[in-house]
């Protein structure tokens, strides 16, 4: 779910019709405003009279007391203009700049880091172009169906599948209503019996929260993860794409186990899962895994990090996708 070159320029023209847009309307407000009330007209020239007087003067000298003077007489002035408006019936920031995000007023970055709404315009349009949109629509809470797990317990545990889904449904439940807290999950079971499903059913009902939530299949983390290795020196559309790895709300890594595993995967899953931890960001994986196969593959020292830091849930029962078709 790497961006591409014209979805990075999608969201820059996003951005740009928001800051246009935003500007038209605050331009009008200013016309409105200025005819209803010519005082304010004057207490926003003399606002900025006042503010060229004060940056000359910092040129040629650092006069405090100055600096301060012309500040005073700025609030007074301000605090008038805003008096009048709502005196009227306006509010008192009606003609302050308008923005859809304050914290980078529509930039998309504070500094050199994405803001968070740009990493939720990335998250909206990675969805909106792919087939996830759909797929939530179909996978989510209100079309889970627990008939598909059965009551009978089954050998070596001791809850029947339906007691234990509805058990681990319930944590579902628990982690979105506490979220953002930090919290790490990983689903375990064998094909067929839900995980991705209940990873689906979270990752929208974090997304309708408005958090920006990223889902990749392992094989699309670790092309991603190689891709960005491999071309260090270069800052384009994939780099940008690890950033949101890294930065989203909410990962969800589908599938672990299925790819071809060597040193470089381990390294790779390393950094990105201790990255994720170290800035308190919540991950989900699913994997057909067992405990001993999982520390097998991926080394002690991964294990070690899921085994302090993620939820472990086990998913039995029989094959959904199975019983599905012989319903059709």
């Amino acid at each position: 779910m790497a961006l591409t070159n014209n979805e990075y320029q999608e969201i820059e023209r996003l951005y740009e019709d928001r800051r246009l847009s935003n500007y038209h309307i605050h331009e009008e407000r200013k016309k409105e405003i200025y005819q209803k009330f010519p005082r304010i007209r004057e207490i926003d020239q003399q606002i900025t009279r006042n503010s060229i007087t004060l940056g000359k003067q910092l040129i040629a000298a650092d006069n405090p007391s100055f600096t301060e003077e012309c500040r005073q007489k700025n609030a007074v002035l301000s605090k008038e203009k805003q008096q009048i408006l709502t005196d009227s019936g306006y509010p008192k920031n009606y003609l302050e700049p308008i923005y859809h995000c304050s914290l980078c007023k529509d930039t998309g970055y504070i500094g050199q880091k994405q803001c968070q709404c740009f990493q939720q315009a990335v998250t909206d349009l990675l969805y909106s172009n792919s087939n996830m949109k759909k797929i939530l629509e179909k996978e989510n809470f209100h079309t889970f169906r627990e008939e598909y797990y059965s009551d009978r317990i089954m050998p070596k545990e001791h809850f029947s599948p339906r007691i234990n889904i509805r058990k681990i449904v319930q944590h579902c439940h628990e982690f979105i209503a506490k979220f953002p807290n930090h919290e790490n999950i990983v689903f375990q079971g064998s094909t067929g019996v839900g995980k991705t499903f209940l990873s689906h059913c979270i990752a929208k009902e974090i997304m309708d929260k408005g958090y920006t939530c990223m889902y990749v299949t392992a094989f699309q983390l670790f092309d991603l993860l190689a891709e960005h290795a491999f071309q260090k020196n270069r800052r384009d559309e994939s780099s940008l794409s690890l950033d949101f790895i890294f930065q989203c709300d909410l990962l969800i890594i589908d599938d672990l186990g299925t790819e071809m595993t060597n040193k470089f995967v381990v390294s790779q899953l390393f950094q990105c899962l201790n990255e994720r931890l170290i800035q308190e960001k919540s991950t989900i994986i699913s994997t057909n895994l067992s405990l001993t196969e999982f520390k097998t593959i991926y080394s002690e020292r991964i294990f070690s990090r899921i085994m302090e830091s993620y939820s472990w849930h086990k998913i039995y029962g029989d094959d959904i996708r199975f019983q599905k078709s012989n319903l059709t």
